[in-house]
């Protein structure tokens, strides 16, 4: 099978194509013939910016090849989709049982990988930051695939403001077709009117003016790979506060509700409450060029691979 890799930290250029041995399933593992692979930003930070290489995990979408001891529930031929520890830039991937579900009768593989995992991380951030209707909502990276779902949990969810925060003004349709009343660019000193929750999920410079966005006795909810530092005082003057939102970690430690958020979300994707976008197909070889657009923040939603 084809799988793509790199053995230097760098660029889209350090990405490579090569043969490699197909993998065999262990306990509790599937083996999924890949029809679609989500690129997102923290595997394109992990290739520029890692200490050292690492397989390209992520979220895939595609056909069971094979299973291995001890799973049930799936059957060779299901559509599914999950996260791929290991190699997820390749032909075949490994899912374990408790990161797979069904792909539901007439979704693409496609629309699956640009819903599942981009939605739950919205859907959780938007949680976390326990939004009430009447409240005002700022979404940064908002024309991300993950931002563009935020955008619609927020506005579906009974915001009275919906901003996005960008960084080109090229994305401003994009966004108001998400959802958003407004639009704010990075570089504008002040984002607007103050908010009640500000959504963030960019991290590093960006923190600094997302704290300062919000209303007295706002929240902040930061959901990056980006890292960063928060000042404290900036949150004391306005009685804010920050929270962490990792879907990792509700994926891990709480798959209950983990599994309930997910078809929850299948169920608005169903009724059109929620909907998928993608900003391009690209072929696995060409994985670069799929790094490439993330990296300048020239995707409007989704990229995604297909081999």
């Amino acid at each position: 099978m084809r799988r793509v890799r790199y053995e230097k930290n760098g660029g889209p250029e350090v990405l490579f194509v090569e043969e490699a041995p197909a993998p065999e399933p262990g306990p509790g593992e599937l083996v999924v013939r890949c029809e679609a692979i989500g690129v997102t930003l923290p595997v394109v930070r992990k290739v520029r910016e890692g200490k050292e290489p690492a397989p390209l995990g992520g979220e895939v979408a595609g056909t069971v090849v094979a299973l291995g001891a001890g799973v049930h529930g799936f059957a060779v031929g299901d559509l599914v989709t999950g996260l791929a520890f290991t190699d997820g830039y390749a032909d075949l991937a490994v899912l374990h049982r408790a990161t797979a579900s069904h792909v539901p009768a007439g979704v693409s593989a496609v629309d699956a990988v640009a819903l599942v995992r981009s939605g739950l991380v919205a859907r959780g951030a938007y949680k976390a930051g326990r939004v009430e209707p009447g409240e005002s909502v700022l979404v940064t990276a908002a024309a991300s695939a993950v931002g563009a779902f935020a955008l619609q949990y927020a506005r579906n969810g009974g915001a009275s403001r919906v901003v996005a925060a960008v960084s080109d003004a090229a994305k401003a349709d994009f966004v108001r077709g998400h959802g958003a009343d407004e639009v704010v660019l990075y570089e504008e000193a002040v984002w607007g009117e103050p908010v009640d929750v500000v959504l963030d999920g960019v991290g590093g410079e960006l923190l600094g003016p997302a704290v300062r966005a919000l209303a007295p006795g706002g929240r902040l909810v930061a959901f990056s790979s980006g890292g960063g530092s928060i000042d404290a005082f900036e949150l004391l003057v306005r009685s804010a506060s920050a929270i962490g939102f990792q879907m990792a970690a509700i994926a891990r430690n709480q798959p209950e509700r983990y599994a309930r958020w997910r078809e929850e979300q299948w169920e608005l994707f169903r009724t059109g409450e929620l909907r998928t976008s993608v900003h391009a197909t690209i072929p696995l070889a060409e994985a670069a060029r799929a790094h490439a657009l993330i990296e300048g923040r020239a995707n409007l939603g989704k990229v995604v691979l297909v081999p």
